[in-house]
């Protein structure tokens, strides 16, 4: 079985390990515990924050001890974390779990994403589109795996997060199996004796760092990627939120929600293969306006029928960008900084995930919940804007 197989097999059950112990689970989960709105709302927020803080580290770690080291570390946290929630009895607590189980994603996203991109050179947007796409059959199936088994063992209530926590667990050891498969990294050894004759390591990290972060192309691609997940964590948020003003039931809301992960994840592939074949930076272009125009229309959904319209239009527009994105990161970066460059994609990623739902729940707090789309438009404009103005820069360090 190739390492790329491994990836994609084992990615689809670490995120759907990682997901059903968040969705429908998790808040209901701390209601059961007795945790208020506001402590369900820090302890969603919780994993993100160690996806803003670990990804980098996570990258420049793999770099110098080897991809399959750092899988293997993030495959011990996905078998792991879900048994720390049997555990469970405060918002302190679960507040802790949920930030050591986004540690595992953390690692994974980032370093599969260096590896595939080592892997296929000339192939690099097509196959991890492909990747993403197994990972999202496993973000699609995780919800309605955890809602039937919470549904099946309703009169007792604990026994149902338990069993689901125990799923979860049970995927994660599905993962680990599979990641322990993967070959030993080519270079492992020989970058280490490198390392060996340089500074300390400390220093390395830092002077890595500081080049990277003087790389305006990533950092340009970066918050491309930031304002598309900003859009998204404003969409899955607060698109409920206005279905149900519409009129639309629980059922009808969870098909407009389901059909966009489905558009995701059958278009992310062909869209990867469009970049790769005619260019990353147009498609970027081009799939950032209508990103923007779709979301301002989310507004105007007002059924069951115009809003999976919207919802499958805004979907294909976030393949278009997230697909050319990703493989923009790697076309970039240079091979020896390839997995930290994917960590520096993630963490700002996972910043505009955060911001999106904190920012547009402000916005509707004071202006309205019709003004959300319209302000997640906006910061997909202002993305727009900014990658054309940086076009050129990164049109130089790609030659």
């Amino acid at each position: 079985m190739s390492a790329y197989v491994i990836l994609c097999v084992s990615g689809l059950f670490a995120i759907f390990s990682t997901t059903m112990a968040k969705s429908p689970v998790l808040p209901l989960y701390a209601s059961y515990l007795g945790v208020g709105p506001s402590g369900i709302g820090v302890i969603a927020s919780i994993s993100p924050l160690s996806g803003i803080l670990f990804s980098i580290p996570a990258g420049i770690l793999a770099e110098r001890y080897g991809s399959r080291r750092m899988l293997l570390v993030s495959a011990g946290i996905f078998v792991t974390a879900p048994l720390c929630y049997l555990l469970a009895s405060n918002v302190f607590y679960l507040s802790v779990v949920r930030f050591y189980h986004g540690l595992a994603t953390t690692i994974f996203v980032p370093v599969s994403m260096s590896v595939i991109s080592r892997l296929y050179a000339d192939r690099k947007g097509e196959m991890l589109g492909m990747f993403s796409s197994s990972t999202l059959i496993g973000r699609f199936i995780a919800p309605i795996v955890g809602g039937v088994v919470i549904g099946l063992l309703a009169s007792d209530p604990r026994s149902g997060f338990n069993a689901v926590y125990v799923i979860c667990a049970a995927a994660g050891g599905v993962a680990a199996i599979f990641f322990i498969r993967l070959p030993e990294d080519r270079d492992a050894h020989s970058k280490s004796q490198i390392k060996s004759q340089n500074n300390s390591q400390r220093g390395d990290m830092a002077k890595t760092l500081r080049e990277l972060f003087t790389r305006r192309a990533i950092l340009t691609t970066s918050c491309v990627e930031a304002a598309v997940s900003f859009s998204y964590g404003t969409f899955e948020t607060f698109l409920p939120l206005h279905l149900i003003s519409k009129g639309l039931g629980p059922y009808e809301i969870g098909a407009v929600l389901s059909v966009q992960i489905i558009s995701i994840a059958l278009s992310k592939p062909v869209m990867g293969r469009f970049s790769d074949k005619y260019g990353r930076i147009n498609q970027i272009i081009v799939g950032l306006m209508l990103c923007a125009i779709f979301s301002g229309l989310i507004h105007y959904a007002y059924n069951l029928v115009s809003g999976i319209v919207i919802s499958i239009l805004f979907g294909l527009c976030i393949s278009v960008v997230t697909s050319a994105a990703s493989a923009l990161i790697a076309d970039l970066s240079h091979k020896e900084q390839l997995s930290s460059s994917m960590g520096i994609f993630a963490s700002v990623m996972d910043i505009g995930h955060t911001a999106g739902p904190l920012a547009s729940g402000i916005v509707a707090a004071y202006m309205g919940l019709g003004r959300v789309f319209l302000v997640s438009s906006s910061v997909l404009a202002a993305a727009l804007i900014m990658f054309m103005a940086y076009r050129k820069i990164i049109k130089c360090e790609l030659n």
